[in-house]
């Protein structure tokens, strides 16, 4: 078992303290953290994964996601500029509708694995 390297009044030792600095200054910088966690928060609703998942087999219409998640027009809009705002989406006009597919098709494949390793 790891011996905590924190000395009286809750101050790590020197060699703690090297140790920590390396591995700050490998970390991203503190703006990269809160773009990495508002993409996760974008896949965080199950709507959203399900749309993902639906748009893993290539290009769908808005109108054929509302008919697979059987939810109102304005909800699966709501999902789906979530996911574009977030970059996991592009959109091409079609007329009156919007054809989605995915920006990076092997977003799905790393779900799957996220959800094996939780």
């Amino acid at each position: 078992m790891k011996k905590c390297g924190v000395t009286s009044g809750c101050v790590p030792d020197p060699k703690q303290i090297k140790k920590l600095e390396l591995i700050l200054k490998k970390m991203p910088p503190e703006d990269k953290f809160e773009a990495i966690a508002s993409k996760l928060k974008a896949i965080s609703d199950p709507t959203r994964l399900r749309i993902l998942y639906l748009l893993s087999d290539g290009e769908l219409c808005v109108c054929e996601i509302i008919f697979a998640l059987k939810k109102p027009q304005s909800t699966v809009s709501h999902h789906l500029n979530v996911l574009k705002n977030a970059g996991f989406l592009k959109g091409r006009k079609d007329g009156l509708w919007i054809h989605y597919k995915l920006k990076n098709p092997y977003i799905v494949d790393l779900i799957q694995e996220i959800v094996k390793i939780v």
